[in-house]
């Protein structure tokens, strides 16, 4: 097996797609889809056969062409995160815990396609905050939305910092609404 090689899982792929298999944000880290049109075609794949799945109310797995894919949705959208078939299912689930995580934080619990697009600028510099090159950086969701959101902050930007207040304070309503359940 290739695994005893390489000690450092790596991802092959995040995907953020809409309810009709359509790209929002995607980023590949793999040679594995080297056209533009191998990787449009693996995203209908993907997207085709998890299309009757139940992702909604957690994360779901699944093995397609060799590669396990994380995957759940919410609303509109539909997240991914792919590796190859010997990575642990755990550490993929985790990657996409904290994409996930991010963009709900950074979003303010608006996930959603329309929200997604107006926010995309900080939905691609999370996914260069998560993953780079295929090495996994950062799962912690809090963090991830921290660090994207300090990108643009600036002396003279009050702005961008009551941004960052309102995600800790949309966090931390949604942790109290999780713990009064």
């Amino acid at each position: 097996m290739a695994y005893y090689g390489s000690s450092c899982p790596s991802i092959k792929n995040i995907l953020l797609l809409d309810s009709e298999g359509k790209r929002v944000a995607v980023k590949y880290f793999s040679d594995d889809w080297p056209t533009n049109s191998a990787k449009l075609a693996f995203e209908k794949f993907v997207f085709t056969k998890t299309l009757k799945t139940n992702a909604r109310t957690e994360s779901e797995i699944t093995l397609l062409e060799n590669n396990i894919i994380i995957y759940k949705f919410v609303q509109d959208l539909h997240f991914f995160v792919t590796g190859g078939d010997e990575e642990n299912e755990i550490i993929l689930a985790s990657v996409l815990q904290g994409f996930f995580d991010a963009i709900t934080l950074l979003l303010r619990n608006n996930v959603d396609k329309r929200e997604a697009l107006e926010n995309l600028d900080l939905i691609l510099l999370c996914l260069d905050e998560i993953v780079d090159g295929g090495m996994i950086l950062e799962t912690n969701g809090p963090l991830i939305a921290e660090k994207v959101t300090s990108h643009n902050v600036d002396a003279d930007s009050p702005l961008s910092e009551q941004t960052l207040t309102q995600a800790w304070a949309t966090a931390r309503e949604h942790l109290t609404r999780t713990l009064l359940k």
